[in-house]
């Protein structure tokens, strides 16, 4: 009557634990958010977010250095930059802040993957992803024109040096534009990995405080995802990958790990999941307070994404993770 078959066998030791392990969370999977401002000698911590900070240039080059020491392949640049404008001109400017960042990052640290996030909200002055119709207070973002303001942004970001375009903004046909724009000007190899699943999610609060993107007025849910809706991001990352899109992304994470083990199913190339602010902010709290075991809480949480089939991993929790690994 006992048992035939017991599962607990291989359970016995932590190295036996370790040899049957079926996902494998290593510093390869990790890419580190980081947040350019104007200025010199600038680390301002966002009180939303403990350990997160916009950085100046000269600053963001010596985060580069340590991520690149700790064995994390990449950074995603987001820029705040010293005025907005409703053409987003920050965005795609020669001289803008995350052009700055990445031609530095590029210098100092060459082997370091540069991923530019190529959206235009923390450039606008009224905090949308795009142009609005001259009057609109709803946030309705009218998608064709953008489309001109994205792909000038890829090529500037391409020319200051980015290995990798994030398109970010959720506009229709915005991976076909960018890869027109990046062909024509001559980044026929420069990948795009597309937030091809980007929900409108009230995780992204704290971002919002880093980034200095909080719209003026109205809200993004006409262009970001429904959280209700799951075959729709898979019609998404179809039309992403007949666009041109390298690699694909889903955002947030925690919430969406099924999007994620869907996305990883319904296509051929790599998936990466941002695991956003709120959730990071979440996890930090609870953890300053004492009520949670942080590194095993964050390391659960970041295996949990890759088992759901993230091939890689945006997360704030980058570096400490990196440590850890170690």
């Amino acid at each position: 009557m006992f048992p035939t078959h017991r599962p607990r066998r291989l359970r016995t030791h932590p190295q036996l634990r370790r040899m049957v392990r079926e996902t494998v969370l290593t510093t390869s999977d990790l890419i580190y958010p980081l947040f350019a401002v104007p200025g010199e000698a600038i680390a301002n911590e966002v009180k939303s977010m403990p350990g997160v900070y916009q950085l100046s240039v000269d600053k963001i080059v010596e985060e580069a250095k340590e991520v690149y020491d700790l064995g994390i392949p990449s950074i995603i640049l987001f820029g705040i930059p010293a005025d907005k404008d409703v053409d987003a001109t920050g965005a795609w400017h020669d001289c803008g802040i995350v052009q700055k960042a990445a031609t530095a990052v590029k210098a100092a640290v060459p082997d370091l993957i540069v991923i530019a996030d190529t959206c235009l909200c923390e450039y606008t002055s009224h905090g949308h992803c795009g142009y609005l119709q001259t009057g609109d207070l709803t946030g309705r973002v009218l998608n064709d024109p953008t489309l001109e303001l994205l792909k000038k942004t890829a090529v500037s970001q391409a020319k200051a040096g980015a290995d990798i375009i994030a398109p970010s903004g959720m506009m229709d046909g915005f991976v076909q534009a960018i890869r027109q724009g990046l062909d024509e000007a001559g980044f026929q190899d420069t990948p795009i990995l597309s937030y091809a699943a980007k929900y409108a999610s009230g995780y992204y609060g704290p971002f919002r405080d880093a980034a200095d993107s909080t719209p003026q007025f109205g809200d993004r849910r006409t262009y970001q995802m429904d959280p209700g809706n799951a075959r729709e991001a898979i019609k998404e990352i179809e039309l992403d990958i007949a666009e041109g899109a390298d690699m694909l992304m889903v955002k947030p994470a925690l919430a969406y790990m099924d999007i994620i083990c869907r996305v990883k199913e319904a296509s051929n190339l790599p998936v990466a999941a941002y695991n956003v602010s709120g959730e990071y902010a979440m996890v930090k709290a609870a953890a300053l307070n004492g009520w949670i075991d942080e590194e095993r809480v964050v390391m659960e949480t970041l295996t949990g994404f890759k088992r759901a089939g993230a091939d890689l991993i945006l997360t704030y929790h980058a570096k400490d993770a990196a440590r850890w690994l170690k």
